[in-house]
């Protein structure tokens, strides 16, 4: 049956006294992790979470996380991860629309939110995780307050068995084009994207895979969790990213694997040309992947220059568990291209009317595997939308090569039309960033009396001196007069997401044009 707790109970038989994570300087065997597991997963029984009961985690990258994560499954529960950065009103949204039985979440989190999770209708039980000296919180009403300290029951207890279409997780999307909505991923999505992931990555026992990523975030949850795991690999928990930890920590412990999106590889690219030492420092990674948005060929190449390696684009939503395409290990990886699809898991990109398109030809990207959602926790039209004649539609333009690879063009929603013509984002976007003094370049549509709209870009430059006319210039020598930015803004930084994706909604509101 696919199921990631029976997978990892197979690994901690074979592999009992193998490192399963390491964070700072504490290391865990899997052995010891499993005991973990199956201690957290006895008190969620006696606290009255069993099967089917919804339980957030809302937690950085910790081994509370981990801990917490397979506990849940084990009990036949379902997981939500939230993005502890979240504002109040954000984390309460999720936790009241996703009927929330039970919380584990960070400590200061819950001290902050007490009051207000009384109004929480079917909430029973909430843990706290601290890492400092916190007040000691109370019980209130039918809510039972419990320090994670004291969330390990010295009794076992069995695993649930779950049927493999049960749902396992809710993913709340990132809400970029109104409010969240939870993806329904069940146990067999997220163990055959797993499954495959491992293999095409060739993870093996002897590998250790960085967790720089949010662990909350699907990208890492798969790639850097599920996928090291079932493989007996090592997981080093990095709490939160910054490119000092990474380059103090991938030689520390030989990381093998890392997985990051556009914005962390520019980081450490920049960080590692005013320190030239760093750029021996991540000799010992045989795979990078970037996923999570488009990364710009240019930072591709500079990237590799650096560092001397080769990174592995790949393409995954949430409602896809998520990989659907990746660049092979082996063989031939194309620049600017997500790859072929991977194993098990059928791409296609076909017109308005579902019909697929001829090759290079842009449509809209449609995905079918057994990867692929369950649908929309209770939104049954936005699931009939989106899920089709057994097709999950992503919004993403794209387009295929001869050789079976993808493109993704843009966001179907983010999309300009000057004119009549259609100008992708990503394509002025791309030539930007090939302007040296260019750092950052995010690109929208902006209303315009003439045409309709026009290209407006955000920049952010390495050097001061650079000008808007010497912008304009460099990009008129390489791009048709309608794809040209008639609108350029040079600002500090772009507005993210803690994922490190670009907001256009925020570069698109009207206060922020304004600013």
């Amino acid at each position: 049956m696919a199921n990631l707790v029976t997978a990892l109970q197979g690994v901690v038989a074979a592999h009992p006294n193998k490192a399963a994570y390491v964070f700072g300087e504490d290391t865990v065997s899997y052995g010891q992790f499993y005991g973990q597991v199956e201690a957290m997963a006895a008190t969620l029984e006696q606290k009255g979470i069993g099967q089917g009961d919804h339980v957030a985690l809302v937690l950085g990258n910790s081994p509370a996380f981990l801990i917490s994560y397979f506990a849940v499954l084990a009990r036949g529960g379902v997981v939500i991860p939230i993005n502890p950065t979240y504002t109040p009103d954000e984390m309460a949204y999720i936790l009241l629309d996703g009927d929330v039985k039970a919380i584990v979440a960070l400590s200061t989190l819950v001290v902050q939110a007490e009051a207000a999770l009384t109004n929480l209708p079917q909430l029973r039980l909430v843990i706290s995780v601290t890492y400092a000296d916190v007040p000691a919180l109370k019980r209130d009403g039918d809510i039972e307050f419990l320090p994670f300290s004291e969330a390990f029951a010295t009794t076992k207890v069995e695993v649930v068995e779950v049927d493999e279409d049960e749902v396992a997780v809710i993913l709340y999307t990132s809400g970029t084009t109104g409010k969240p909505k939870g993806a329904l991923l069940t146990h067999l999505n997220l163990f055959s994207n797993a499954h495959s992931i491992g293999e095409y990555l060739e993870i093996t026992p002897e590998d250790k895979a960085l967790a720089a990523l949010p662990m909350f975030h699907v990208f890492c949850l798969t790639v850097i969790v599920n996928a090291p795991l079932l493989r007996g690999a090592t997981i080093v928990i990095l709490p939160k990213f910054s490119p000092q930890d990474v380059f103090d920590l991938v030689p520390k412990h030989r990381v093998s694997i890392f997985a990051g999106v556009p914005t962390m590889y520019n980081f450490l690219l920049q960080t590692a040309m005013k320190v030239p030492a760093y750029a021996s420092a991540l000799k010992h990674v045989r795979v990078f992947v970037s996923g999570g948005a488009s990364l710009p060929v240019q930072l591709l190449e500079s990237f590799e220059q650096k560092f001397e390696c080769k990174i592995l684009e790949g393409y995954g939503l949430s409602e896809a568990s998520p990989v659907t395409c990746f660049n092979p290990l082996h063989g031939e990886r194309k620049a600017g291209s997500i790859g072929p699809s991977i194993v098990h898991v059928e791409n296609k990109v076909v017109d308005e009317l579902g019909e697929e398109v001829g090759v290079d030809e842009v449509g809209e990207l449609i995905v079918r595997g057994p990867n692929v959602m369950k649908g929309y926790y209770k939104l049954p039209e936005e699931t009939s939308m989106t899920l089709r004649d057994g097709w999950l539609y992503t919004g993403d333009l794209a387009k295929r090569d001869k050789d079976g690879y993808f493109y993704i063009v843009d966001r179907k929603k983010d999309m300009v039309i000057v004119g009549g013509y259609n100008v992708y984002p990503r394509e002025v976007e791309e030539v930007l960033y090939q302007h040296p003094g260019i750092v950052e370049a995010a690109v929208i549509g902006v209303p315009d009396a003439e045409q309709g709209e026009a290209v407006k870009a955000f920049i952010v430059t390495r050097d001061e001196q650079v000008t808007l006319d010497e912008i304009r210039a460099f990009a008129a020598t390489k791009l048709a007069k309608y794809k040209q930015p008639t609108h350029i803004e040079i600002i500090e930084e772009l507005p993210r997401n803690t994922t490190g994706k670009i907001l256009r909604t925020v570069l698109k509101s009207e206060q922020f044009q304004r600013n």
